[in-house]
Parts: C-alpha cells; structure tokens; sequence
C-alpha cells in the first residue's frame, strides 16, 4: 500500500459518553475490553458456525491488529465440518485460522464476534465455558448477553461496526487487508446497503474503507456474482417446490439435492434472497438440510413481521426482519412450528 492511500483511510472520532439509550455499549465496557486484551498474550477469536461475511470478517479484522501488537492470536468457528465457505475464501488472514480441534481448550482471553447465542459458538462451547474472560462483540437484538464482558449495539448494522470501532480503540489503522474484511462485513449484512438499517453512518464507514483502495467491484463479484453450475440446478429444484400461504412463501432444499450436483452446503445461502422477492408474502422461509441431517432454517420479513421472535422461540435468534433457527425435526413438522409461532406475531 502506497502513503498516499493510508493517509486517506481516516479514523472515526471515539464514541463519547452519552445517555444510555444513545450509546448502550458505556465506555466502561471498552475500557475493560481494552485492559484484558492488553493484558493478554494470547487472544482466542471466534465467530459463528456457518460464518458468513459479518461474523468472518469482522473477527480477521481484528486478528490483523492484534497480530500487529505482538499478540498470539488463533482464531476459528466451530463447525463439525471445518472450511471457509467457497464466497468468503478471497477474504485475507486465513492463515490466522485453525479448526476446532486445535483451538485452545480453555483460553485466557476469548473474543467472540457475531454469535447471538451461546449455541452459536457450536463446537467451541466447550472452550468458551473454560475460558477465564469471554467477551462478546455483536449486533443481534436477540443477544443473550453470555459472555463475561458484552459489548452489544443492537443499532449497528453489522458486527463489522463493533469490530471497526475496536480495531482504532487497539490503536490500528486501516490497511486495505482489514479493510476488506470489514467491508465484507458491512455489505453483507446490509444486503449491500439495500436494508432499512443503512444509516448515514453506514455510507460514511463505507468510505472510510473505500478510501484504502480495496476494490469494491471484486468484492461484489466474490460474494454475489459467482456460483457453480450445480446451485442453477438445485435452485431450480427448491423453485420447483416453492409454496405461497397466507402472506408466506417458503421451500426447502435436502442433501439429496445437492449430493446430484456435488454442491456444498455452504452454496445455498443466496436463495432465500431469491425466495423473498415474491410481491405476495411478506415472510420467505428457505429450509436446508445440512451434511448431518439438520435442517438450518432461513427467514426473512419485508415489513412489521417481527421473524427474531418466531426463530427465537424455536431457539434461535437473529434480527426484526432476518432471523433463522436450527431443526431437527422433519419438514412438515418443522413448518407446522413456525406457522404456529408466526400466527403469534402476526
């Protein structure tokens, strides 16, 4: 990176006291982040299982810093099946990642990013409870609030905010490596900016992050413009059995889908996104079962459905208008649970 262009990736100014409902992450909370990874010689990082582009990003982010402070820093997510999804592999810093089984049993110091649930941290549960300080980085509304220290702004678009704000707090910079990162973080989870959660503030970190000299258009080529052939087909399959009830619209997409085309699991994130365009619903449902038999739920709500409280009574969580929840049920018994619990908000 030239001078020039890290001279132009300005920070933000600190987040000042204010009232509570202004500022729900106090300043106390930062300052004790600050101590305990100051203290630390080894940070343990982890983020979500499945991780998409929040949760990954946000947590390399903040192991370039952390590296760049001398720290050992080991970072991973803890699924059964350990890769990076195919969409997130341009991101920079994985060599930073080990899978589960290398993780530190029972961590000093680990920082948790975009989990809104302790059962979010999947395989590494066993270690977040050995941990001696777990703090948690998150957006979620539907934050339980699990670890030692929360720091949880349930107003920030995406995690990738939090992260940005702890990576000046640690004293870094922007380079374009943790710029990218960030970036992947803050288009994702605003469906590249197309969310009611896009505020000014949002567009101004945007440029902050531009202003490196990351480029924006492979970034979106990465995690949008690209798929295998195989997703064309089992798409077609799930399209095939799409059915529209009541204001929902929902379909569901099993291993035997994807074992015809050899088409990873990690590849089926993008439908529901297809799904929820119907003019006639309001509420999309997108079903897929998983390598293990589980069906991982995906739901998404365009107006005043609140979607967070439906999954959060079937155990999971997420936000007002996307949310999603793990089944172990069957189909039919699992959409017989949702519709009873959408019936309550509705």
């Amino acid at each position: 990176m030239t001078p020039d262009v890290r001279d132009r990736a300005e920070r933000p100014p600190r987040v000042e006291r204010r009232p509570s409902e202004d500022c729900p992450i106090p300043e106390e909370s930062w300052d004790r982040a600050l101590r305990l990874i100051g203290q630390a010689d080894e940070v343990a990082l982890a983020c979500h299982v499945t991780p998409d582009g929040d949760a990954l990003g946000s947590m390399l982010a903040v192991a370039f810093v952390l590296r760049s402070m001398g720290k050992r820093v080991v970072a991973s997510f803890g699924d059964r099946h350990f890769a990076v999804p195919r969409l997130l592999r341009f991101l920079p810093g994985q060599e930073m990642l080990v899978p589960p089984d290398d993780y530190p049993a029972a961590p000093d110091l680990m920082i948790v990013f975009d989990c809104s649930t302790f059962e979010r941290v999947g395989l590494l549960g066993a270690n977040a409870a050995s941990a001696r300080e777990v703090i948690v980085v998150d957006h979620h509304p539907s934050n339980s609030g699990f670890g030692s220290l929360d720091l949880i702004d349930a107003k920030a678009a995406a995690t990738a905010m939090l992260a940005e704000q702890l990576v000046y707090r640690l004293g870094g910079r922007l380079d374009r490596d943790i710029a990218t990162c960030l970036y992947a973080g803050l288009v994702t989870d605003t469906g590249s900016f197309r969310y009611s959660s896009t505020t000014p503030a949002v567009h101004q970190m945007a440029a902050r992050l531009v202003a490196t000299g990351l480029r924006v258009d492979e970034i979106a080529r990465e995690l949008w413009d690209r798929s295998p052939f195989g997703y064309l087909k089992v798409l077609g399959d799930a399209l095939e059995r799409v059915a529209l009830e009541d204001g929902m619209v929902w379909t569901y997409v099993t291993r035997v889908d994807r074992a015809a085309y050899a088409l990873p699991y990690s590849e089926l994130e993008g439908i529901i996104d297809i799904v929820r365009r119907t003019d006639e619903a309001q509420v999309a449902v997108v079903l897929k079962e998983d390598d293990y038999g589980d069906w991982q739920v995906s739901t998404r709500s365009k107006g005043t459905v609140d979607v967070a409280a439906v999954c959060a009574a079937l155990g999971g969580g997420g936000h007002h208008n996307a949310a999603g929840f793990t089944s172990y049920d069957t189909v039919e018994e699992t959409m017989t649970k949702f519709r009873r619990e959408l019936r309550k908000v509705t």
